[in-house]
């Protein structure tokens, strides 16, 4: 009987405890990834006791998603990423770090018609469409009359942004206007979180689609208070 009872509560020990690291684990991740993603996120840390893998405060893998992702500019980013080896710490110096990283990024026309018209400029945009036949984007200007083409390239790791077509009746759209759309569509194609670099692009009917892929990096201390669960998280163990 008294075996029995000892053995009843270490299980709820290690139950507690188990839920206690889970819970300081994913709110240190989560809020290191929201602020890195610039939306809410959801931080899946996988099947296995989380009291095991921090023996030595490490997380071997971690998944990430966000809906509403923002890479600079960009709005509505659906972003599906995978994290390996992130050690915790959780110090004065930062949060901790990771070993390794991929993610998988659709930015579809409703998202690109959307940050485009959060812009100054953005009243002049009528529609958004993606041809993956050549791999453009074009962006119709006002009512049908213009339209401005684009084709997202990979350079040393980055998307570059070249122009293809900018006229209106056969005349030149504006410098300012051109300019705009481009530093827009670049910077949000340009900005990838925890260290990334672009490896694969592709323009699909509905958008562009971005495979990205980063090596050990360096998780600074989150700004509203996420270093505080990084403390706690590295200490769970």
């Amino acid at each position: 009987m008294f075996a029995a009872l000892v053995a009843a509560l270490l299980v709820a020990v290690l139950i507690g405890g188990e839920a206690y690291a889970r819970h300081v684990v994913k709110d240190c991740l989560t809020s290191q990834f929201r602020e890195q993603l610039g939306s809410d996120v959801d931080v899946r840390l996988g099947g296995k006791p989380v009291l095991v893998e921090m023996i030595d405060h490490k997380v071997p893998k971690i998944t990430i998603k966000s809906k509403d992702g923002r890479f600079g500019p960009a709005a509505g980013m659906s972003v599906h990423a995978v994290a390996r080896d992130i050690r915790l710490e959780g110090d004065s110096k930062r949060a901790g770090t990771i070993g390794s990283s991929q993610a998988d990024v659709s930015w579809g026309n409703q998202g690109i018609a959307a940050t485009l018209k959060a812009q100054p400029f953005g009243g002049l945009i009528s529609a958004v469409s993606s041809n993956p036949s050549d791999g453009t984007l074009t962006f119709q200007v006002g009512p049908a009359l213009a339209q401005f083409v684009v084709k997202p390239v990979i350079t040393n790791g980055t998307v570059d942004v070249q122009t293809k077509e900018a006229s209106v009746l056969g005349f030149g759209l504006p410098t300012d206007l051109v300019d705009g759309i481009v530093k827009v569509i670049a910077d949000g194609l340009q900005n990838y979180p925890i260290g990334m670099q672009a490896k694969t692009l592709k323009v699909t009917d509905d958008g562009v689609q971005l495979h990205l892929a980063g090596n050990a990096y360096d998780l600074p201390n989150a700004k509203n208070g996420g270093n505080s669960s990084c403390t706690k998280a590295a200490k769970a163990a």
